[in-house]
């Protein structure tokens, strides 16, 4: 649990297991602890909310998106979807006094076509 997500905020998915098997939505966070993340219009969930007079929440029905497993999405690229892969490329970073040396960072790939995410 809490290990490395291949899945960003921001992303689009798509939906590949579960009632919303096929649908497309951005992800609006990602919930590391728990595996899960929760996309736009997907797997929508009804809460019947009190209303609270101290706090000034009005009651009724709130419909919004429930979190759902991160193995059940995949990421979405071009027209189709892919499996992300990592790479990792040799950059040359600047010190603060102006000075140049190599470093290397870490880039998502597509397993499909091999070009950076």
């Amino acid at each position: 649990m809490g290990k490395h997500m291949n899945i960003k905020k921001g992303d689009t998915v798509k939906v590949i297991a579960g009632k919303d098997k096929g649908a497309q939505g951005k992800v609006i966070s990602v919930l590391r602890e728990e595996d899960r993340v929760i996309v736009e219009g997907v797997n929508l969930v009804k809460r019947h909310t009190k209303s609270v007079q101290q706090t000034g929440t009005t009651g009724g029905i709130i419909t919004r998106e429930a979190p759902i497993h991160v193995s059940n999405v995949m990421l979405v690229e071009g027209d189709g979807v892919t499996r992300v892969g990592f790479r990792r490329d040799e950059v040359t970073k600047r010190r603060p006094d102006g000075s140049t040396y190599a470093a290397s960072r870490s880039v998502r790939v597509s397993r499909k076509t091999g070009k950076e995410i």
